[in-house]
């Protein structure tokens, strides 16, 4: 293990002390996969961001595992997962996703996808009829071409072209609504967080993951009667402030397919990092039943 790695390892491991989840490895598709698991009751599987990783859920986790099986994998090349030996085409992502799902849920699971993994979750579900419970799509992609707001997709160029703390701040900046704020509320998780994500944004094969999942599942739209296909309910919530998907393709999609849509105040694309409370109470109603009680956060535990 050279240097940088060893600095992410540790940054993971920092990230992830004290947190309600175990971590395991799992072989899928020809993908060694690194899965995040915590709690009882119905499964829920969560699916991050690309250029992110499964600890991006660290804010709702604590809620989520009171009352679901929560099963967060690390994408393919993305955080502690590996690439496959042959392409990651959407065939492989899409297969991947379902032996993730034998793998780890006894019933079919309730599917949180964001940005790609949202899109991931859409298509997966568009052909996969009877393998999910319910799709909350949050911010996602696949909904309409991929042209974020010129400002994000400079922001975006310049930290995948020199990932630093410096270009990774500036970028989420235009991820998050108030980046104060959520580091306020990762509280000691940030600094880990940020450099776990500086340091995996540096290596090629992240690079190539994120490029790979972007190009199979973001560039262009899922087509209408793919999604009209889907068979289970389905959910939007999104940021209002969202520069890379702005909040009108929510609405269009809402219109279209007779789906709900939750707006979350004062976030950006990122809602459960932005504005944790309001993402579970916007989860809550769609999933019409319990969410485990919201858990004081790290500041509010130290406050006298």
């Amino acid at each position: 293990m050279n240097s940088t790695q060893d600095v992410g390892e540790r940054a993971r491991e920092a990230m992830l002390a004290g947190s309600p989840v175990s971590e395991r490895r799992l072989p899928l598709a020809g993908v060694p996969t690194a899965v995040l698991e915590g709690g009882d009751g119905p499964p829920m599987v969560l699916l991050h961001g690309p250029g992110e990783f499964a600890a991006a859920w660290l804010p709702v986790l604590p809620d989520l595992v009171r009352t679901h099986r929560v099963i967060a994998p690390d994408l393919p090349g993305h955080g502690a997962s590996g690439m496959p030996d042959g392409p990651l085409d959407a065939d492989r992502v899409l297969g991947w996703l379902n032996e993730l799902i034998e793998h780890t849920c006894p019933a079919p699971p309730v599917l949180l996808g964001r940005v790609v993994g949202g899109a991931v979750g859409a298509r997966f579900a568009a052909g996969h009829p009877g393998r999910l419970d319910r799709l909350v799509l949050v911010d996602t992609l696949g909904l309409t071409p991929f042209e974020p707001a010129p400002r994000f997709g400079l922001a975006l160029h310049r930290f995948l072209a020199d990932p630093t703390a410096g270009t990774y701040d500036r970028f989420m900046e235009f991820c998050t609504f108030d980046l104060d704020r959520v580091r306020t509320q990762l509280g000691r998780r940030w600094e880990p967080y940020a450099t776990y994500a500086v340091e995996r944004a540096g290596t090629s094969s992240a690079q190539a993951a994120m490029g790979a999942l972007i190009g199979q599942f973001g560039a262009a739209p899922i087509p209408p009667a793919d999604l009209a296909r889907i068979d289970v309910p389905v959910t939007l919530i999104w940021g209002r402030h969202d520069l890379a998907t702005p909040l009108p393709t929510a609405e269009t999609a809402a219109a279209r397919h007779g789906w709900p849509l939750h707006v979350i105040e004062s976030a950006g694309d990122d809602p459960p990092l932005d504005q944790p409370e309001a993402f579970l109470d916007a989860l809550r109603t769609a999933l019409g039943t319990p969410i485990g009680p919201r858990i004081p956060s790290e500041k509010q535990v130290a406050a006298p």
